[in-house]
C-alpha cells in the first residue's frame, strides 16, 4: 500500500511540473557585471542599483569618473554597497556616515542621493583629490581606522565608474529573471520617471507613453555621446526594479532576454534610421501578456 501511495505522489508531482511554465521552474542567478580590460566585475542587482545612483550624482555634478571610483570604493568597503539602516555606533547608509559627526540626520543619510552628495561635498574640498590614489582620497573623507582598506576595491570600482559615466560603452549588463505576467506597466513608468528625476535631477528629461519612454541626456555636463551611454547603462543597472525589457542608445540595444548588447540593424525597406538621435535613450518596459 505504501509503495502504491508513493508512486501516486510521484506521478502527481510529475504531472504538476509538466503543466508549470518552465520560466517559473528554471533557476536564474540574477546579477550585473561591468567589464574592464577583459574582466567582468559582478554585483548583485541591489548593489548595481546603488552604484547607478552614486555614479549618476557624480555625472550630474560634472565631476570626473575618478570621483565615482573613489565613492564606489568607499561604499563597497563601508557597506558592501548596501543602504544599511545600522552600523558601527550611529553609522548608517551606503557610506556609513554618522549623524553625530555632522553628516546629516539618519533619515537623510539613508537617502543615497543625499549621502552621495554629502560624500562628494567633502571630497571636492580635498586639495589635489583628482590626483590622489583612491584609498588616500577616500581616507581624507572618511577618516577610517582602516585607511588602506579602500584600495582593495579600486579595480572593481573603476570598472563600474568607467561604465556608468559612459566612458566604457556597452559593458554593463544584467542577467535577470523574466518579468511576472501581472506586471503593472503604468506604475513602472511612473516610478522610473521619478527615479530619473531623483538621480539626475533636471539634467535628464523623460517623454513618451508607457511601455516606451525616451530619456534625453543632452543637458548633462560633458559630451552627448558619453552622457547617453551613462544614462543607458544606468538604466540597465536599475532594470530589475522597473521591469525594463529593452534599452537602446545609438545603434546598440540591450535586452533582458539576451542579457547582452547588440547592434541594431535597419529593417529592409525601412524609411527611418536604426540609430537613435544623439543624447537619447529609448526604454521599453514589460507589458502583461495579451
Amino acid at each position: 500500500m505504501a509503495a502504491l501511495l508513493l508512486g501516486g505522489a510521484v506521478a502527481g508531482i510529475v504531472t504538476l511540473l509538466d503543466h508549470l511554465d518552465v520560466r517559473h521552474v528554471r533557476t536564474i542567478t540574477e546579477g550585473c557585471t561591468a567589464e574592464l580590460d577583459g574582466t567582468r566585475w559582478w554585483l548583485a542587482p541591489e548593489k548595481a542599483d546603488n552604484a547607478a545612483t552614486v555614479t549618476a550624482v557624480v555625472v550630474r555634478r560634472g565631476l570626473p569618473a575618478h570621483a565615482a571610483t573613489i565613492a564606489l570604493a568607499t561604499a563597497l568597503q563601508e557597506s558592501k554597497l548596501r543602504n544599511l539602516s545600522y552600523g558601527d555606533r550611529d553609522s548608517v547608509g551606503l557610506f556609513q556616515q554618522r549623524p553625530s559627526q555632522g553628516w546629516g540626520t539618519a533619515k537623510q543619510l539613508q537617502d543615497p542621493v543625499y549621502a552621495t552628495n554629502a560624500f562628494l561635498d567633502v571630497l571636492v574640498k580635498v586639495d589635489g583629490w583628482q590626483d590622489l590614489a583612491v584609498t588616500e582620497a577616500a581616507q581624507k573623507v572618511q577618516r577610517s581606522a582602516f585607511p588602506d582598506a579602500y584600495g582593495q576595491h579600486e579595480t572593481q570600482s573603476r570598472a563600474w565608474a568607467s561604465a556608468l559615466t559612459g566612458h566604457s560603452p556597452g559593458v554593463v549588463t544584467c542577467t535577470l529573471r523574466p518579468v511576472p505576467d501581472d506586471v503593472d506597466t503604468a506604475a513602472d513608468a511612473r516610478e522610473l520617471e521619478a527615479r530619473v528625476a531623483r538621480d539626475f535631477a533636471t539634467a535628464v528629461t523623460s517623454s513618451g507613453t508607457a511601455p516606451t519612454l525616451t530619456l534625453d541626456a543632452r543637458a548633462l555636463p560633458g559630451a552627448d555621446g558619453t552622457n547617453a551611454w551613462a544614462v543607458a547603462q544606468w538604466t540597465v543597472a536599475v532594470a530589475r526594479a522597473y521591469d525594463v525589457e529593452q534599452v537602446r542608445v545609438g545603434d546598440r540595444r540591450w535586452t533582458r532576454a539576451s542579457a547582452t548588447w547588440s547592434k541594431v540593424t535597419a529593417t529592409k525597406g525601412a524609411t527611418s534610421s536604426s540609430k537613435l538621435a544623439t543624447g537619447r535613450v529609448a526604454i521599453t518596459l514589460a507589458t502583461p501578456p495579451k
